[in-house]
């Protein structure tokens, strides 16, 4: 899927905005809070049904509006698609391929392969296990349907075990046989998300090294963990051990809802032992080996979206970067930047067909 057109209306800082796109670099350039990262935030809105940055939709209608539009123009192998996500302030948002709207948001996931890379995305590094769980699971729901609705599934399991057990709390009673329902379901579908989360791991961790190794060359050794408590039993004999702990917290406080990545530097973690560049760069080596596996799964180039990326890296690590996304092997890419005098040099080197933008106060033109 190649993204040729894109338009917002009420979006975020944006009024009315459309651009043509062409199929290889795309840039948008202007000072900090000018609209760039929304530009970026609406394609992936077209890819995930969702924001990157904001989970609440109504909070992404621009101001004093009632109402957001974000459509985009796709190539498909030579076929058009026009995708179309919108949004009225009180209503459910609405989602369609081709003017026909998605009976479920999960039918789209995966249609429009994409890898977005953000300064928020220290937040892998630097916040609670939830972030890294939504890396892995954005991950392999783009290639597997199945996997997305065991992993909807169990988190519904989970909501009503933990309603049963607050319920139990308030009430001063105890279900064994209710609670036990709901313990089957969620080793049901828990068990097939551990299994496809270290199946995942086992070949993603190898190109993640990779290419860290090819942005830091000659420099320290990384290392990423898998870790669940499903390792040390099956969930249902971890969930029967914890009854009793669970019904005083009166929340489930085992199983996949509490896996975690474990990142290194070295034999350090790198949340505490890791530089700014360091860091960086593990972050990005992250989102590029997201790219190379998506493609090989799914068999197609993902879009990727570079956000500010060359702030916090020395040189080297900026031509490294460089020299990989310069590889035909990636797609298409949009990028934003700070810095005319910056980029320019870079995307001339790189020698592919690029188009840049200068974003001002939520107006986009082409240079």
């Amino acid at each position: 899927m190649v993204l040729t057109e894109l338009s917002v209306v009420n979006f975020k800082n944006y009024s009315e905005a459309s651009i043509e796109v062409c199929s290889n670099i795309n840039c948008f350039l202007g000072n900090n809070g000018q609209g760039k990262t929304n530009l970026l935030d609406a394609i992936y809105y077209l890819a995930f049904c969702k924001s990157y940055f904001n989970p609440i939709d109504s909070q992404n209608i621009n101001h004093d509006s009632e109402f957001f539009v974000v459509q985009g123009g796709f190539d498909r192998e030579g076929k058009s698609e026009k995708i179309f996500c919108g949004l009225k302030k009180g209503q459910k948002k609405q989602f369609k391929r081709n003017k026909k709207e998605y009976s479920k948001l999960a039918e789209h996931i995966g249609l429009v392969p994409l890898v977005m890379v953000s300064p928020s995305d220290s937040e892998l590094i630097l916040g609670g296990s939830e972030v890294r769980r939504k890396f892995v699971d954005g991950v392999i729901a783009q290639f597997n349907p199945v996997y997305l609705d065991n992993l909807l599934n169990y988190q519904k399991s989970l909501t009503q075990r933990n309603a049963l057990l607050k319920s139990f709390a308030e009430n001063r009673y105890f279900d064994e046989e209710s609670l036990a329902i709901w313990d089957h379901k969620m080793q049901q579908y828990g068990f097939p998300v551990f299994e496809e989360r270290k199946a995942f791991l086992d070949e993603f961790i190898p190109i993640f090294q990779e290419y860290y190794q090819l942005l830091a060359p000659d420099y320290e050794s990384v290392g990423l963990k898998y870790v669940s408590k499903l390792e040390e039993g099956t969930l249902l004999e971890l969930l029967a051990a914890s009854r009793q702990k669970d019904g005083a917290l009166r929340y489930t406080s085992v199983g996949v809802h509490k896996d975690d990545l474990v990142f290194e530097l070295g034999n350090h973690p790198m949340k505490r032992f890791g530089s700014q560049g360091q860091q960086k760069s593990y972050l990005l080596a992250l989102k590029l080996a997201q790219f190379e596996y998506i493609k090989r799964k799914k068999m197609t180039k993902p879009m990727i979206l570079l956000d500010d990326v060359f702030d916090k890296l020395d040189n080297t690590r900026v031509e490294a970067l460089i020299k990989l996304v310069s590889d035909p092997e990636f797609g298409q890419i949009f990028i934003t930047d700070t810095s005319k005098k910056r980029i320019e040099p870079i995307l001339k080197k790189i020698g592919k067909e690029f188009k840049t933008f200068n974003v001002e106060r939520g107006k986009v033109v082409e240079l």
